[in-house]
């Protein structure tokens, strides 16, 4: 990291980042860690929860715009968190808060069931190589986290410039029993919440269709 995003860590992690108790790897979360977001935040509001939020210029940009909600960013890459908080600071965001941990434990074990209003996945490693798909974030079984996250009636908003990726996340969010499509036709519109970032903008320049899909919570039986 450069000195700025070393000095992000030190004087802005305290108002930004929360606190996730280890598993056994570094990025883990232990089961039985979840928070209150209304005690986090200080409120009771709508809670977005970005996923692989990079150095932060979607979320951001959506926690300026919409200052009544509340919004999480998930993310493994320090030097993007740190750039996350510096650009926070410089736009006096107090309605974003970050962890550093990994997605599917975040929403698993830090997060209380039916606590996310909106879950975003936006250009997520696309794992382009036939044998590294099965890297891939968005399975069946990472559906079912995402359920057990998202409160009814939420929305799940995915995007990716990755034809293949945008065909098996929508076969698995089709598949999954607790999601319904909230699109007709093939696609979802563009999410106009979604500020146009340099990972849209290299995939629309290699000359990629951009894929939206959004989904809603079934209500819980």
């Amino acid at each position: 990291m450069t000195d700025g995003q070393e000095r992000a860590w030190t004087d802005l992690a305290p108002r930004y980042v929360l606190h996730a108790p280890r598993d056994e790897a570094a990025t883990s979360v232990r089961p039985g860690a979840a928070i209150d977001p209304r005690e986090v935040w200080g409120r009771d509001a709508a809670l977005i929860v970005e996923v692989g939020s990079g150095q932060g210029h979607a979320i951001i940009h959506a926690a300026s715009s919409r200052p009544d909600d509340d919004f999480l960013a998930v993310e493994v890459f320090t030097a993007g968190l740190a750039r996350t908080m510096l650009d926070a600071e410089k736009a006096a965001v107090r309605n974003l808060r970050l962890v550093e941990a990994n997605a599917p434990e975040v929403l698993e074990h830090l997060l209380p069931p039916g606590s996310v209003d909106e879950l975003w996945i936006f250009f997520p490693d696309p794992w382009h190589k036939n044998k590294h798909n099965k890297r891939r974030l968005v399975t069946p079984e990472f559906a079912a986290i995402a359920a057990r996250a998202v409160t009814d009636g939420g929305v799940l908003r995915l995007a990716t410039d990755w034809e293949q990726y945008a065909r098996q996340m929508r076969e698995v969010l089709d598949a999954a029993p607790e999601f319904a499509r909230a699109f007709e036709g093939e696609w979802s519109e563009r999410f106009e919440g979604r500020v146009l970032t340099a990972f849209e903008r290299k995939g629309t320049r290699a000359g990629r269709e951009i894929r939206d899909l959004a989904y809603i919570r079934r209500v819980r039986e």
